[in-house]
């Protein structure tokens, strides 16, 4: 990838890559609760990619939106 991109650009495909974080994070939070009563090791994987889409969407939110989440320095 050695396309040279402007700011503008970055902050779309940033901003794309969050809508893409939130809407996974949330498809994966339904089927994880989906799989609960059926399929208990199936809901615990879920549950890993719904934590990991919920890291990669706070992440994105902090970066293009400086200090939204009040625990944002960690504490």
């Amino acid at each position: 990838m050695t396309d040279v991109v402007d700011s503008d650009e970055l902050l779309r495909r940033m901003r794309r890559a969050r809508d893409r974080a939130m809407r996974e994070e949330r498809a994966w939070r339904a089927r994880g609760e989906e799989l609960r009563r059926t399929d208990p090791d199936a809901a615990r994987e879920a549950a890993v990619r719904t934590t990991a889409y919920e890291v990669v969407l706070r992440v994105l939110d902090e970066v293009l939106t400086p200090g939204r989440h009040p625990d944002a320095d960690g504490t």
